[in-house]
């Protein structure tokens, strides 16, 4: 295990200075290759025939650029805003939470929802919401439901910052891709017959405690998040992707424990992220008052894939059936309403 950590930094280095490519540009296939070879060795899958493997640029490589410098800073504070969303803690932002708290490696790593593909496949429509949502809506769902909070304004400098950062990492990347693109989102391994509360329980003990806390609670220093809530009022809330129990299983598989992505067995991961899942967290913003009309009215697109409004199978407690929104003094924010052209 020492030896595998030993690689894995150092292929985390690799990964940090690697050069911007174009997507499929031939003169950089030794590169991407070298890319490549780096996650097969840490156990990630090697692309499929067809599939686009693009390398996105980094901060260093923001500074090497020839881009106008005004854009720079902005991108750069769209850096920032991504790797310390805390800083808009009590306006945006009321849990524990940073953008990159999901998005591992500054939004950069394949197997862990790198942003960057939003930024060449949006405007799309998104079932979630039922309608055609573009680059700031998409960053706005994150903000109501991962970081439990509202969105910046569209077309304010946080939200322009955060965009310029998504694209940026997207760069050389045509809009709409043809091809499926190589280590996008957090994809899930076959689901197990069954799952287990109590394996997931230990589990969770054995593999995750140190750094989340045995109460979910995980771990801040000095008013700065180390390593983010699992679940309780300092998590995301019951609209947060991850609470799905496919999109938590494919993030704890590709990436947990820290620095040893596939390590777990597949059963293992999908043990913990039922465990985790069937823990409370803040309300659904999308919450009409009763939880079984919730879970009627967003189970089709959202909710047939999280715990949410089912009994706990440790003490049949019914999961989200509580008015708790954190420490957010509002539910929904005006963000969340719905879009027609009709």
């Amino acid at each position: 295990m020492i030896q595998k950590a030993l690689r894995i930094a150092v292929s985390g280095a690799l990964l940090a200075v690697a050069t911007p490519l174009l997507a499929n540009d031939a003169n950089n296939d030794a590169k991407i290759q070298d890319y490549i070879n780096t996650l097969t060795e840490l156990g990630f899958p090697a692309p499929a025939e067809g599939e686009m493997v693009h390398i996105p640029p980094t901060m260093a490589d923001l500074d090497a650029s020839d881009l106008h410098p005004e854009l720079k800073k902005v991108i750069r504070k769209g850096y920032d805003l991504f790797t310390n969303t805390q800083q808009l803690r009590g306006e945006y932002v009321f849990n524990n939470m940073n953008c990159s708290s999901c998005h591992l490696g500054e939004g950069r790593m394949p197997f862990s929802a790198p942003i960057w593909p939003a930024a060449v496949t949006l405007p799309g429509f998104r079932g979630k919401n039922g309608h055609v949502n573009n680059l700031e809506e998409r960053i706005a769902g994150c903000f109501t439901y991962s970081m439990n909070g509202k969105s910046p304004a569209y077309g304010s400098d946080t939200m322009l910052a955060m965009s310029a950062y998504h694209q940026w990492l997207a760069s050389g990347v045509e809009m709409y891709p043809k091809k499926k693109i190589y280590g996008r989102g957090f994809p899930a391994p076959a689901r197990p017959a069954e799952l287990s509360y109590a394996r997931g329980e230990q589990l969770y003990k054995d593999n995750c405690a140190v750094c989340h806390a045995e109460d979910g609670s995980g771990l801040r220093v000095n008013g700065e998040t180390v390593f983010p809530a699992p679940w309780g009022d300092m998590s995301n809330n019951w609209g947060a992707g991850i609470v799905r129990l496919k999109t938590g299983a494919g993030f704890i598989k590709n990436n947990m424990p820290l620095g040893q992505p596939n390590s777990l067995t597949d059963q293992e991961a999908w043990d913990i992220a039922y465990y985790m899942d069937s823990q409370e967290r803040p309300q659904d913003p999308r919450y009409t008052g009763n939880v079984a009309e919730t879970l009627e009215k967003f189970g089709p697109t959202f909710h047939k894939h999280s715990l949410y409004g089912q009994a706990r199978e440790s003490d049949g407690k019914i999961l989200g059936d509580h008015a708790n929104t954190g420490e957010k003094p509002f539910l929904k924010p005006d963000t969340v309403r719905p879009r027609t052209f009709d």
